[in-house]
């Protein structure tokens, strides 16, 4: 008899929208696949609606708060379901990305030099020297990312307007020039690494991101095989290090503006990456040779709890 698999998506944080396009390509993928699938929006209710619903396995496709902070995850081991992706540690601790860092770099990571600050305290004076990074410590898909660039007077009037909010504690992080590159892995097994190029964005926004034509994928990165193979090293180690599971996706830049041995920088792992057929980590599984619907299974299958 085929698996009952409970696709969570939609939900309750500003990624809903993408979290409903994950979710429905994975339940189409996985219907074709064989599953017996619910779709769940997963609302304040969720916990009831999965312990009436009592699927073999729940399907995680939720983007940001609470879907990957380690909430929804905390609810699944409490209800015994087994769950795709993260547990709840790796989970909460992905999503802050000060913590994050320095795990990654206790673990021999590069990460660029960053502070935490309250935003009310960036006021008339740089808290660095600019260009920087100015971050909500607990946001995904690049929501409140201010860049500043070498040549502004004064911070970002934003970051402390009412309009704010994104959450009082922000990262200032020193901006690193370069290529925009991305690493998924796949149980203990690093993908392939692709060049994310904005098309007409400044930089990789969520508009680039999840726009039609608002960013190109290079796969593999047209980059030399030694850097490929550090990218794919450094995504693994971040994966172990912060003890992800399942799927994760690292995100680095690579400043090569001086020499082919350029620095290479990590900035954060995605513990709930995109899941739709052109998203980067199932291309990435295509890629190496796993097709969308191949790849979901794998998942599904290696779902458990004690994540």
């Amino acid at each position: 008899m085929s698996k009952h698999v409970a696709v969570l998506m939609g939900g309750i944080s500003s990624e809903r929208p993408v979290s409903l396009s994950s979710g429905n390509a994975c339940a189409d993928a996985l219907e074709v696949h064989g599953y017996r699938v619910t779709r769940v929006d997963a609302g304040y209710d969720v916990a009831t609606v999965l312990s009436e619903l009592k699927p073999d396995v729940a399907f995680n496709a939720l983007h940001g708060p609470f879907g990957e902070d380690g909430k929804i995850q905390g609810i699944l081991e409490y209800l015994q379901i087994p769950y795709t992706h993260s547990g709840v540690l790796s989970s909460a601790l992905a999503m802050d990305k000060a913590q994050a860092k320095i795990v990654a770099k206790a673990a021999g990571v590069p990460v660029a030099e960053a502070r935490l600050m309250s935003r009310f305290d960036i006021t008339s004076r740089h808290p660095m020297k600019p260009p920087y990074v100015v971050k909500p410590v607990r946001e995904g898909s690049s929501f409140g990312v201010v860049i500043v660039k070498e040549d502004q007077p004064h911070p970002p009037q934003v970051i402390t307007s009412a309009d704010w909010r994104y959450g009082d504690e922000v990262m200032v992080e020193r901006y690193v020039y370069g290529r925009e590159l991305t690493c998924g892995v796949m149980g203990n097994v690093a993908l392939g690494v692709t060049e994310v190029v904005p098309q007409g964005h400044g930089f990789y926004d969520y508009d680039a991101k999840y726009e039609k034509g608002g960013s190109k994928h290079v796969l593999p990165a047209q980059i030399s095989p030694n850097i490929y193979q550090k990218i794919q090293t450094l995504a693994l180690k971040a994966h172990q290090a912060i003890g992800c599971r399942g799927v994760s996706r690292s995100d680095f830049r690579y400043d090569d503006r001086f020499s082919e041995n350029g620095e290479i920088v990590w900035l954060e792992i995605n513990t709930q990456p995109g899941m739709t057929p052109t998203s980067l980590v199932p291309e990435m599984a295509v890629h190496a040779g796993h097709s969308f619907g191949e790849f979901l299974s794998w998942m599904v299958e290696d779902a458990s709890c004690l994540r």
